[in-house]
């Protein structure tokens, strides 16, 4: 799972962490749990967890009996990713408008900024739906690979 993560992107120590989040048994881990399974620093560690946590894939969770930070990926976590890109998606589609006004109305330029701001712009029409369906699967207990 890490190298396919890796290799499509995502920094070779945070796609570690998240196999380790994804596979793990335990409903939560530590950080220094994941620094010696994975022997790790804490510094790599703790720069991975920031990285995953922001984007909303894992998640620092209580742990009454202990005093150290748990994490653990979050329920449902692909579609909160998949949910937090709407703003990324938003901020593109916006930069093609701004780049349309720029270019001053023809060219290749103006051509490649308008097909970027309607893919962008179809992008944020249909991603609600996507997600409204999935939540509809989800609560009747069916998956795409179920059928």
């Amino acid at each position: 799972m890490a190298l396919v993560l890796s290799s499509h992107g995502m920094q070779k120590m945070t796609a570690r962490v998240l196999a380790t989040l994804l596979f793990s048994d335990q409903p939560s881990v530590t950080m220094a749990d994941l620094a010696e399974t994975l022997q790790a620093s804490a510094g790599s560690i703790s720069g991975s967890l920031k990285m995953l946590t922001s984007v909303g894939l894992a998640e620092r969770v209580p742990a009454p009996t202990s005093r150290r930070d748990h994490f653990r990926l979050r329920d449902d976590a692909w579609a909160v990713l998949f949910t937090s890109q709407n703003e990324t998606i938003a901020a593109m589609q916006a930069a093609a408008d701004t780049g349309i006004a720029d270019t001053g109305g023809n060219g290749p330029a103006h051509h490649r900024l308008t097909q970027m701001r309607d893919f962008y712009a179809f992008l944020m029409a249909e991603i609600p739906t996507l997600l409204d369906r999935w939540q509809q699967q989800k609560s009747q207990g069916s998956s795409p690979t179920r059928r």
